[in-house]
């Protein structure tokens, strides 16, 4: 069987993903088409996803308006163009992300370690550096600024579950939410989310978590959880980073109590005791000889091996912010203005969820034909910025927009703005005429 690569699979899943009534909908209750009524929301939309997708100087709005004037046969002029660039626009982005955040999925084997849970979900946030100073992302130096994107990461769909903007010194730890909504999940965090409370509240909500084991909280050892013959150092009623660089065995599987502090009520704020898992996996690059987890998953179901494996799936996170960072240029902005900025970060999301939708088309394209064709993510992105405009020039087809006049159109654009303005050859020339 071989692959179907007719135009109709691509604009069918474009389409799909953001339908022109939806998009059109959400542009109504944001007041978007009511101000700018000869404006095709939907292809303005699409210019953006496919602007922010093939970067540098596609990115500029003055760009964005000769895409968007080239695909639509549209004439907008460029301050009419600029006044598109609203807040409202923003919000309109915000609605769209947030709709669509479940249809990135791109599946693949599953482990078996994997498919215990409701979802495995990694939370990471990066910063990005912004060129100029805006007020509304301060960042911890005078006279920058920056903003921090955090993402919840759906790791075994290879999706993102909910996003935030937020200033840079906003701390990546509050954006996590507890609740309900944590049953079943199993949660991969860094130390930038370490918090016994965070650990007992996801434990309360029937969640799961595995988390990097920070250094100063040095948790008391109650139990060992794997004997070890001969003259073993005995752990119980030691606390962990003191007995931990005095140990040669390859692995570390004990049960820890740590204290909980709970959420203050009526002026006082109880302490409570809880038990954890500690693992320890020797590595003699880290700086006690082991690379050590603290977790709620049960011994009896989930061996050392399999937690430490579960934790490396945490790196997906980490390079979905690199792709944004490296294929996409993420933070390459030129603008002081919060709102074009915030319009660009969405952009960029957006850019990703679309990327990555087209990407699940493939895979399963892969799938059914039985070919063995693999997609590295980041060679799929790069490929993908390649081909961002033509991407564009599909969905304006899939609307019923004709193919443009390229000539037609460079004739237009390309001309002196200002008919009476003289350019440089004719100035020198008029100045060289006058010498004779």
């Amino acid at each position: 069987m071989k692959p179907d690569f007719s135009p109709d699979v691509l604009r069918q899943r474009l389409t799909s993903l953001f339908p022109g009534e939806l998009i059109d909908d959400l542009a109504r209750e944001r007041e978007v088409v009511e101000r700018h009524r000869t404006l095709d929301v939907t292809m303005f939309v699409w210019t953006l996803i496919a602007g922010f997708a093939a970067g540098g100087e596609a990115r500029s709005i003055a760009a964005y308006r000769r895409s968007y004037n080239i695909v639509t046969g549209h004439g907008l002029c460029p301050s009419s163009f600029y006044d598109r660039f609203t807040e409202d626009v923003a919000d309109l982005l915000g609605d769209l992300l947030e709709h669509a955040v479940e249809e990135v999925a791109v599946p693949h084997h599953l482990s078996p370690a994997f498919e215990r849970f409701r979802d495995v979900v990694a939370v990471d946030a990066t910063i990005v550096r912004l060129h100029r100073f805006l007020s509304a992302f301060p960042a911890t130096h005078e006279g920058v600024s920056g903003l921090q994107l955090y993402l919840v990461h759906h790791v075994t769909e290879q999706s993102v579950i909910s996003a935030e903007i937020t200033d840079k010194r906003t701390h990546e730890s509050t954006l996590f939410k507890t609740g309900a909504w944590m049953r079943g999940r199993l949660f991969l965090l860094d130390l930038g989310f370490f918090k016994y409370r965070r650990f007992a509240l996801i434990d309360e909500n029937d969640g799961f978590f595995v988390s990097r084991l920070k250094r100063s909280a040095n948790p008391l050892i109650t139990e060992e959880l794997k004997e070890w013959r001969g003259r073993a150092i005995p752990l119980v009623g030691k606390r962990v980073f003191d007995v931990v660089d005095r140990l040669d065995r390859e692995e570390i599987d004990v049960t820890v109590e740590v204290s909980v502090e709970r959420r203050p009520y009526d002026g006082n704020q109880s302490v409570t005791p809880k038990e954890f898992r500690v693992v320890g996996v020797r590595d003699e690059d880290a700086d006690d000889g082991y690379r050590l987890y603290i977790t709620n998953l049960p011994s009896e179901e989930f061996r050392l091996g399999e937690v430490n494996a579960l934790y490396r799936a945490r790196w997906s996170v980490e390079l979905l912010f690199r792709e944004l960072k490296s294929r996409y240029e993420l933070g390459a902005f030129q603008s002081e203005k919060e709102h074009i900025v915030r319009i660009q970060v969405l952009a960029a999301l957006l850019t990703l969820v679309v990327s990555r939708a087209l990407l699940r088309v493939f895979v399963d394209q892969a799938s059914e034909c039985q070919d063995g064709a693999t997609f590295p993510p980041e060679r799929w992105a790069t490929t993908f910025r390649s081909v961002a405009q033509l991407v564009l020039l599909e969905i304006a087809a899939s609307y019923g927009y004709l193919r443009p006049n390229l000539a037609e159109f460079l004739y237009r654009e390309a001309q002196q703005p200002a008919p009476s303005r003289s350019t440089l050859l004719v100035e020198v020339t008029a100045e060289l005429c006058s010498g004779f």
